[in-house]
Formats: structure tokens, sequence, C-alpha cells
């Protein structure tokens, strides 16, 4: 494919004008704080995997309305003190998969934590929440008002997916990262803007940035469902993307707090650069690092950008460390005094 967006050097100066809410702010601690109070249980079990080097457990945590959630809970075989934790958002349609096709970041030292995506295709956990008419796909299910819509579940499911974490035995709770591509990345984006606790995030070529520019730049979906959807309700643009604004990448950009490494393909039909540039640009927190191949599409940089992941995270554990360190260096009082 033949680039279609931006110069590159115009994409690091794009900064665009993303409707943002005036409630914003409300709209997601009211919801975050209505999950946490539906309480419910967290559990971890043994999955019997004829695994030597890397323990699988099954975790189930309570997401949006104490709804149950399942993810993978890998970490190396034999080791007992706490580790830090990589928590895994997934792409469209997908789901946990099994424990054997996630290895990677456990056989390199780390606590992997893989989030199902409630009532997608590959998916082990349901969302047994109902919506008003949709097209086929997720992404306009609910989409009349902010309240009813599916993300306002999947980010709520991301927020308390790291909150069970923290709570688990064997977990370093001050290094706890996120990581996602394409939909694992808007939510790994949309959880770095909800909460401030986290030592990284890893954001790969997400969807559900720039709304606006993304639904009507590109013909591919997921975001042609919008368009699908509009093409139907003719009366009911703005009451859309008024929902869809709360949902939107750059807007959780503004608010995050944690390190992060960007990446994306220039030829990317399906999340046009530029939608990820935006997010980028606006991406709050003082560290972070945008990669970027200029001859990939979708699939980014692939397995082969997965060392710089690991080599990115392990700088801001490092600094956290430092950091740690030196808040627990004693001041000494002055001679004299």
């Amino acid at each position: 494919m033949t680039r279609f967006d931006l110069p590159v050097e115009e994409l690091h100066r794009f900064g665009p004008d993303v409707a943002e809410p005036d409630d914003f702010d409300r709209f997601w601690a009211q919801t975050i704080a209505e999950a946490r109070d539906a309480g419910g249980r967290v559990t971890v079990t043994d999955v019997d995997v004829p695994l030597r080097a890397v323990e699988a457990r099954e975790l189930t945590f309570p997401g949006f309305a104490g709804d149950p959630v399942r993810a993978w809970y890998l970490r190396p075989a034999g080791v007992a003190t706490d580790l830090p934790a990589v928590v895994e958002f997934l792409g469209y349609g997908g789901g946990r998969g099994m424990p054997q096709q996630r290895l990677t970041w456990a056989a390199a030292g780390f606590a992997h934590i893989v989030m199902d995506t409630r009532g997608q295709a590959a998916a082990d956990t349901a969302d047994p929440h109902g919506s008003d008419p949709s097209v086929p796909g997720f992404l306009t299910r609910g989409i009349g008002e902010p309240a009813t819509y599916y993300y306002r579940r999947v980010f709520t499911d991301g927020v308390r997916c790291v909150d069970a974490v923290r709570g688990l035995e064997g977990i370093d709770r001050s290094a706890v990262a996120v990581a996602g591509g394409s939909q694992g990345g808007g939510i790994a984006l949309a959880v770095a803007g909800l909460r401030h606790d986290l030592v990284a995030a890893i954001v790969d070529y997400p969807f559900l940035c720039h709304f606006r520019r993304a639904v009507g730049m590109t013909g591919r979906e997921p975001y042609q469902e919008v368009a699908r959807y509009l093409a139907i309700h003719r009366d009911r643009t703005d009451a859309v993307f008024r929902t869809l604004s709360y949902f939107d990448g750059v807007n959780f950009a503004a608010r995050a707090t944690a390190p992060a490494l960007f990446s994306v393909g220039l030829q990317d039909p399906v999340c046009p650069p530029s939608t990820v540039f935006a997010a980028y640009n606006a991406y709050a927190a003082s560290v972070k690092e945008m990669v970027t191949f200029e001859f990939n599409e979708h699939e980014g940089g692939g397995a082969g950008h997965w060392p710089r992941q690991a080599g990115f995270l392990e700088e801001q554990l490092a600094s956290a460390a430092r950091a740690d360190r030196k808040r627990d260096i004693p001041v000494l009082a002055a001679p004299g005094q």
C-alpha cells in the first residue's frame, strides 16, 4: 500500500482539536467507583498444561458491574519473589487464547496477565449487557449513550484487571505495566489515562483514537462500522460522536502519567498514523517515545519490536528503583544543628 497519511514530520506536529466532554472526568470517576462498589471475588486457579518453565494459572476478577472476567496469569516457574507485571490487552475480535501461546513475557522473567475482552468472538468471557440495535461488530454496540456504550465496560474491565493484579501474591505492586496493540493499545491507553500507579505503558498502533478523523478517513474495519451505522441512522451523527468523545484515546492520553512507548506502521490503513500520533502528541507523561515502521501496515513492528518493548520496560523499572532509593536516603542535619 502507498502512504496515504501526513508526512512523518507533520505527524510529529499533529495536534488536532479533539472533542472532550465537560464531564469526562466525572463520568469515568463515577464509572470506576460503581464497578469497585459492585464487589466480586478474585480467584486464581492452576491450569493443567504441560509447561515446565512457566507456571500457568487462570485469574478471574470482577470487571464492570462486578461481571466475572477471565485472564491468564503466567510467571516463570519456581520463582518465589514478587515480580514486575505486564497486563496485556488484546486486539479486536480476539481472546486470551491458550497459555502456551503467551510465553514471551514470562520467559523474560515477568509476570504476565492476559485479559480476555468480554463478548468478542475468541473470548471466554461473556458480555451480559444488551444494547440498542447496532451493525455487526462491537464498535456501535450501545453507541446511543455513553452509559450504555460497549467500551465503557471494556475499559472498566481493564482498570479492574490492574486492581486485581496489584492484589495478587507474587506481584510487585509498584511495578505494573500495561500493554497492547490495536484494540489492545486503545485499552492500554485508556487504562493509563484512568490511573496513575503504572510503571509504564506499551501502546502499539492503538485503535479507538481520534474517532472523527478515523471514521472519515479509512474505509477499513472496524472504523467502517460507525460509517455504516450512520449511513442508516442519518440523524444520529452528533449523538454518536458525542458518545465516542468519552472513549477517545486522545482524551485519555492527555491525562496519562506513566512513561510510554508507542509504535505505528506509517502505511497502516486500519488505524491511520495521524490518529495514533494525535494520541501520542497529546500524551501527558514527560517520558514517551514513538517508534515508526516506514513500510509496515497494521502489523507494525511485529515480533521484531518486542526486544525494544522489553528494553523500555527494563529502563522504566530501573528508573523507578533509582527514584525509590533516592527517597529512602535519610536527610542528614547540617553540622552544628
